[in-house]
C-alpha cells in the first residue's frame, strides 16, 4: 500500500471521527501515530485551542512519540504574557498567516523564536505551524476566537520532505473539522454547567430543554443565606459589595461543588444546592459530604473574615440549613425562558430552617435524619413549629469545635461508613 493511500485512509478515519464525539486528547494521539504510521516523520507536535470557562484561557494537547500525551489548561490573565508574545503561536495570528514553517538545522536553518531553540536543542530538525480557523472571520486581533493551531515536530535529519508538508496540510483540514466538533461540545457543556450547575448542565445537554421537563430525586438541600444583606448593600459601594459577595460566594458555594454538591441558583445573596442520593448508601455519602462541605464553608469564611478585617473590609455573616426529602428537579418558568433549578415542600422547609439560625444564634441547622448519621457533630436544640408546615421540626445545630474536615466519601469509604 503506497504512502497517499495511507494518508487518505487517515484522512478518512478523521471524518468518521468528526461524526462521533471522541476524547480531543485521544484524537490527537491517535491522529499522530497513525501519521507516524504512514510515514510522516512526526517527532513531537502541540494542539491548541481557545475555550470559554470561566477559569480557562486555552487548552493543549501535548504528543511526545513515546511518550505520555499530556493535556493542559492555560488560566485566564489580566495581561498577555512576554512568553505568548514571543511566540510563534502570536506571530501568527498577529499578522494572519495560516501557516510558518522552520528549519531547525541545516543550511535553511532559522531561531528566530525561543521555542524553536529549546526543540533545535531536544534533538527536533523542522517545525511548521498550521492556524486553522472554524470559519473565516474567526482570526482576529491577536486571537483565534474560534478554530485550531497545531505545532507539527520532526526529529529527522532534513527534516519534512515537501510530500510531508503536503500531507500534514491535507490531514490539518480534516482533523480541524473532527475537532471543531468536539471542542464546540466541550464548550458547550463549560457554559451550561457554569450557568446551570453539573448535573442539570448535562442534563439538558441529553434534551431536557422543554418546560416541565424534569424528575423527582431524593436529596440533601443546602440553603445559605448572607445576613444583614440589605444594610451592606446601602452602606457600601458597588465594587466593594460586589467583592464582599464573590468572597461569601466563594466560602459557600465553593465547597459544595468541591463536595460533589450540585449549585442550582444564587437567590440574590442566598445559595440553594442539592446533594441527589439514589439509596441508602448514598444517602449516607451525601450527607457526609453535605456536613463535611458545611465545615469547610464555615473554616473559609473564619479565614476570609480574618483576611478582610486585616485588609479594613466588611466581614460577612450567614446563615446555613440543611434538609433531606424528595425534590421535583427540572424545567421551570416559561416556554421561551426556562430555569433549571428544583421545587417541593423540602425546598421550602430549608428556607425556613435557615431562617431560625440567626434567631437561636446557630451558624448552622439540620434536621434530625441528616445529624443521626454523624451524631457527634450536632446538637439537638429542641423541636420548631416551621411556617408552613405541619407539626414541629425537631432541629440540631452544629458542633464546630467537635467537627473535623475530611475528604469527599469514596466508594469503599461508603461501605466502611454503612458497616459502621
Amino acid at each position: 500500500m503506497n504512502r497517499n493511500t495511507l494518508i487518505t485512509e487517515v484522512g478518512e478515519w478523521l471524518i468518521d471521527q468528526a461524526l462521533a464525539q471522541p476524547n480531543i486528547v485521544d484524537l490527537f494521539s491517535q491522529t499522530c501515530f497513525r501519521l507516524t504510521a504512514a510515514g510522516v516523520p512526526l517527532s513531537r507536535c502541540r494542539l491548541m485551542w481557545p475555550t470559554l470557562h470561566p477559569l480557562f484561557q486555552a487548552e493543549t494537547v501535548l504528543w511526545n512519540r513515546g511518550k505520555d500525551t499530556i493535556f493542559e489548561q492555560f488560566a485566564h490573565q489580566d495581561s498577555v504574557s512576554d512568553e505568548w508574545l514571543r511566540s510563534p503561536m502570536n506571530f501568527v495570528l498577529e499578522n494572519g498567516l495560516n501557516t510558518l514553517r522552520r528549519n531547525l538545522d541545516g543550511p535553511n536553518k532559522m531561531m528566530d523564536f525561543e521555542i524553536l531553540e529549546e526543540l533545535a536543542e531536544e534533538g527536533h530538525t523542522d517545525y511548521l505551524l498550521i492556524a486553522t480557523a472554524f470559519n473565516e472571520t474567526q482570526v482576529r486581533n491577536t486571537r483565534m476566537e474560534g478554530g485550531i493551531l497545531v505545532m507539527w515536530s520532526s526529529d529527522r535529519p532534513g527534516g519534512f520532505s515537501d510530500d510531508d508538508l503536503a500531507a500534514l496540510k491535507k490531514i490539518q483540514r480534516r482533523f480541524a473539522a473532527a475537532c471543531k466538533n468536539v471542542v464546540q461540545h466541550r464548550i458547550a457543556r463549560n457554559v451550561t454547567e457554569t450557568y446551570l450547575g453539573r448535573q442539570a448542565g448535562r442534563e439538558v445537554l441529553d434534551g431536557a430543554i422543554k418546560l416541565g421537563d424534569g424528575r423527582e430525586t431524593k436529596a440533601i438541600v443546602w440553603y445559605s443565606d448572607m445576613r444583614r444583606s440589605t444594610e451592606l448593600a446601602d452602606t457600601m459601594s458597588p465594587e466593594d459589595f460586589l467583592g464582599l459577595l464573590n468572597d461569601y460566594f466563594e466560602c459557600t458555594a465553593g465547597p459544595t461543588i468541591e463536595f460533589n454538591g450540585e449549585v442550582l441558583d444564587f437567590i440574590g445573596d442566598a445559595v440553594l444546592a442539592i446533594f441527589p442520593f439514589e439509596d441508602e448508601v448514598g444517602k449516607v455519602e451525601a450527607i457526609h459530604n453535605a456536613t463535611m462541605a458545611m465545615q469547610k464553608t464555615l473554616q473559609c469564611a473564619k479565614d476570609t473574615n480574618e483576611r478582610r478585617k486585616t485588609e479594613g473590609l466588611t466581614p460577612f455573616d450567614f446563615g446555613i440549613g440543611l434538609n433531606i426529602g424528595e425534590v421535583m428537579f427540572g424545567n421551570i418558568g416559561v416556554a421561551s425562558r426556562l430555569s433549571f433549578s428544583v421545587i417541593g415542600p423540602t425546598i421550602n422547609e430549608v428556607e425556613r430552617i435557615e431562617t431560625l439560625t440567626k434567631a437561636v444564634d446557630a451558624q448552622a441547622l439540620a434536621t434530625k435524619e441528616i445529624a443521626a448519621v454523624t451524631p457527634e457533630d450536632w446538637t439537638s436544640i429542641g423541636e420548631f413549629q416551621l411556617k408552613g408546615v405541619a407539626g414541629k421540626t425537631e432541629l440540631f445545630a452544629f458542633n464546630e469545635v467537635q467537627a473535623t474536615i475530611a475528604e469527599p466519601v469514596t466508594e469503599a469509604g461508603e461501605k466502611a461508613m454503612m458497616m459502621n
